[in-house]
């Protein structure tokens, strides 16, 4: 297939543009390259090296032999200039990971929400509106999160998307019909995500567009068997309070002798999915599009679920680092259930990879080999929700010895 992979260049997007060309589709990256500009304006870079765009593609042909192409086009801003570029190569499927994709980071500033919201809702109905001006039956495929289920205590396990529900109607009947799962949204960041469902839903349902949209959970580990491949083709590492996902952020503060920071009680329960199962499921739903017509696909992209005091206690039990307890800059529960239904990859064919010593370890060791770039001023979780946490959370930017809390 010709596909193209929209954010190619960001964290979940670069694995999955190599694991789609070692896997023989022809691969075409469209992105704006906002995520190194956002490391340039935060002042971080990624543990790991990242040469250029450019350089990586060049270091994957002369590796394999294939030719991942890339194209400069910003999603949000440059409608004609993606319509073109659809209509000029007509893609078998898009892949769209092009959004800006931090809860952190959306809820800075007001000026950060407004960038969140204007590129991630411009980007999606840029796409979809191209689409159908087209008449490009592409299968799309969207990245997006299990954040837009919320995080409750009700006990009860999440559908993959739809809930069904009974309605009494004015006879006194009951009728059965399948909504979207109530949106709940944490963040600007996972706001958007919610309003990316709604418009998938109008699409599909108005145009016929064939759209798959994964509700992931929080990515951990750092290669795939095709980043491996070759330093330079190491896939980015953050550990910033703003970008570095909670599992990262642990094994790289245990790397550098960090306290491992716990904000609130550590009560709150995540889903959690490794890399290579993350592109190995992208991979999946490429291959099971649903027919012309029908209802947006949701799957569940998550493996496990854990509480983030729980994995605090397994890295430090790993490492001998000492977890320490912080104010919680969100606004969140502070103790939460989750129980997910997963069925529909598994029945696909995914194994899951599980949290093991051996994967952590891995884990740890690029965190120490790379110990040298870490800026330890950039660690702490400094983006709070509201003004009010703003004012009683109180931060260590120097990296200093952090007070712990009983």
């Amino acid at each position: 297939m010709k596909i193209a992979v929209l954010g190619g260049d960001g964290f979940v997007g670069w694995p999955t543009a190599l694991h789609l060309s070692d896997a023989g589709h022809e691969i075409h990256i469209l992105d704006n390259l906002s995520r190194r500009w956002i490391d340039t304006e935060l002042g971080v870079q990624s543990l790991t090296p990242m040469d250029s765009i450019q350089e990586r593609t060049r270091i994957w042909h002369a590796q394999t032999g294939r030719r991942i192409h890339f194209h400069l086009i910003d999603l949000a801003r440059d409608y004609e200039l993606l319509k073109n570029w659809l209509a000029d190569n007509r893609p078998d499927a898009v892949v769209h990971f092009a959004e800006q994709r931090a809860a952190p980071y959306s809820m800075k500033t007001d000026r950060h929400k407004n960038y969140t919201v204007n590129n991630n809702v411009n980007a999606t109905h840029n796409l979809l509106n191209a689409l159908v001006e087209l008449d490009l039956d592409a299968h799309l495929v969207h990245l997006g999160t299990m954040g837009v289920y919320g995080y409750s205590t009700v006990g009860a396990a999440i559908p993959e998307g739809y809930l069904p529900v009974g309605i009494e109607t004015v006879a006194g009947d009951t009728v059965s019909q399948d909504i979207l799962y109530p949106a709940n949204p944490g963040s600007i960041y996972h706001m958007t995500k919610c309003l990316d469902q709604l418009l998938f839903q109008f699409y599909a349902k108005n145009d016929g567009l064939r759209i798959t949209d994964l509700h992931q959970g929080i990515v951990w580990g750092t290669h795939t068997e095709q980043t491996r491949r070759h330093e330079q083709l190491v896939n980015r590492f953050d550990y910033d309070g703003d970008y570095g996902t909670v599992l990262n952020r642990f094994l790289i503060q245990a790397a550098i002798g960090y306290p491992l920071t716990v904000h609130g009680t550590g009560g709150q329960t995540r889903a959690f999915i490794h890399i290579q199962d993350s592109v190995r499921c992208i991979e999946l739903a490429l291959k099971n599009p649903p027919q012309r017509g029908s209802r947006v696909e949701i799957f569940n992209q998550m493996t496990q679920t854990h509480r983030v005091r729980d994995l605090a206690q397994m890295i430090a039990g790993m490492t001998g680092s000492e977890v320490i307890f912080l104010p919680n800059p969100r606004k969140e529960a502070a103790e939460n259930d989750l129980i997910v239904r997963n069925e529909k990859f598994k029945l696909l064919g995914l194994d899951p990879i599980t949290l093991e010593n051996g994967l952590l370890s891995e884990i740890v060791d690029i965190a120490k080999k790379y110990a040298y770039r870490v800026d330890r001023s950039r660690v702490p979780a400094v983006s709070a929700w509201t003004k009010d946490i703003a004012a009683k959370v109180d931060h260590d930017p120097e990296g200093r010895r952090l007070k712990s809390v009983s």
